[in-house]
């Protein structure tokens, strides 16, 4: 196993990336009085009669819960819980490294929707925060929904949520760039799994000017007999012009094209869509589209890789909701919450705005302060803040 070293990767990841450290000193018979028995007793006693103080004496108010089954692993697919598990661990390192979160990483042994709500809800008061990471559509919209019902901390399913928050801010600027507003633009979604619905979702309710999005069978619409109930909503919702067929041809004329199934589109449609236009091309690791080959007809152009412009990378927003989240012990993640962390990163991008820059980089330090700040102040004024 040694020879697996001489890849980078594994010599990286050799041990796991994360481990726990103490944040008080224990060096004599005092610290240690006072870190466990005695003196742990008297806070817990307190915490018993004012269950609220946990959040004040305890890592809970800081610490979320980074949850997945292994069955949507990246481009993996259905790898189980413990194949998971790097991408996990590398989730909580994003967490502390750009948001101050810190983070537990739980694969957990089940795929059956019932028994992953009762295990969540099991483990829920250990955590101030509960990030689903890698569960499979449609059983992830039921995750999440009964979930945020049961629980009064956030849950987010980051596959959904943080995909579509920076996909808005790109799409907000891009927007901008080329003298636009959303309610102008028609956009094909490709993919309506997870992110496609979500994005899909967060483009509408941000005004987008028309949306069809398409799965493996062509474009979803209400005429359509083998929709599931997730899909069948989004058909109800999407597609004014009432398009039907194949993802490329409902690019033709469209001014906008969102990649988020793993297919492929061909250089032909792309330059069949409206002048101006703007491809995220974000499957990953390979695009639906080249890069190179869009940008010869498109006007923007991202992905969802770090060797090209404009990444689309939920680390922009992901680890600033949590932590301006639990800065104010909020009580969930409201849509409202989600579109200020969308619109503040945007405004980093500010008058620097171009072609190959609608989004900011994930080491551009402004990013999590900008998110932070407003989603605690969109949480203050939804009225879900206890803080």
């Amino acid at each position: 196993m040694q020879s697996l070293d001489l890849d980078p990767a594994f010599a990286l990841h050799r041990g796991g990336k994360l481990e726990v450290r103490s944040t008080v000193p224990v060096h004599d018979a005092d610290d240690l009085s006072l870190a466990y028995t005695p003196g742990v007793a008297r806070v817990c006693t307190a915490i018993a009669g004012n269950p609220d103080l946990v959040n004040d004496y305890t890592w809970v108010s800081n610490v979320v819960a980074v949850v997945s089954d292994g069955t949507a692993v990246l481009g993996l697919g259905d790898i189980g819980p413990a194949a998971a598990m790097p991408v996990m661990e590398g989730k909580a390192l994003l967490f502390k490294q750009f948001g101050g979160v810190d983070a537990v990483p739980i694969c957990i042994d089940c795929t059956d929707v019932d028994a992953i709500v009762e295990t969540v809800v099991r483990l829920a008061p250990s955590f101030g925060g509960i990030n689903l990471e890698d569960i499979s559509a449609p059983r992830c919209f039921e995750v999440e929904e009964r979930l945020r019902a049961l629980l009064d901390i956030p849950v987010f399913h980051d596959d959904q949520h943080g995909t579509a928050i920076v996909v808005l801010a790109a799409l907000r600027n891009a927007a901008r760039l080329t003298g636009r507003s959303l309610g102008d633009l028609r956009a094909v979604v490709a993919g309506a799994g997870a992110s496609g619905v979500a994005v899909s979702r967060m483009l509408l309710n941000a005004g987008i000017g028309d949306i069809a999005v398409s799965d493996s069978k062509g474009v979803i619409h209400t005429g359509r007999e083998d929709l599931n109930a997730v899909k069948w909503a989004l058909a109800r919702d999407t597609n004014k012009a009432g398009l039907s067929g194949p993802t490329e041809q409902a690019l033709a004329g469209a001014d906008v094209f969102v990649g988020l199934s793993g297919s492929t589109v061909s250089e032909q449609a792309i330059a069949a869509m409206a002048p101006d236009s703007i491809v995220f091309a974000l499957s990953n690791p390979t695009p639906e589209v080249d890069p190179v080959v869009a940008g010869r007809h498109a006007r923007v152009v991202a992905t969802g890789r770090s060797d090209y412009p404009n990444q689309i990378n939920n680390v922009l927003a992901f680890p600033g909701v949590f932590r301006g989240a639990l800065d104010v012990r909020a009580t969930t993640i409201t849509e409202n919450m989600k579109v200020a962390a969308a619109d503040a990163l945007a405004a980093v991008v500010g008058n620097d705005l171009a072609e190959s820059y609608v989004i900011p980089s994930p080491f551009d330090t402004r990013v999590a302060s900008a998110v932070i700040a407003a989603v605690a102040r969109q949480a203050r004024e939804d009225g879900v803040a206890r803080k």
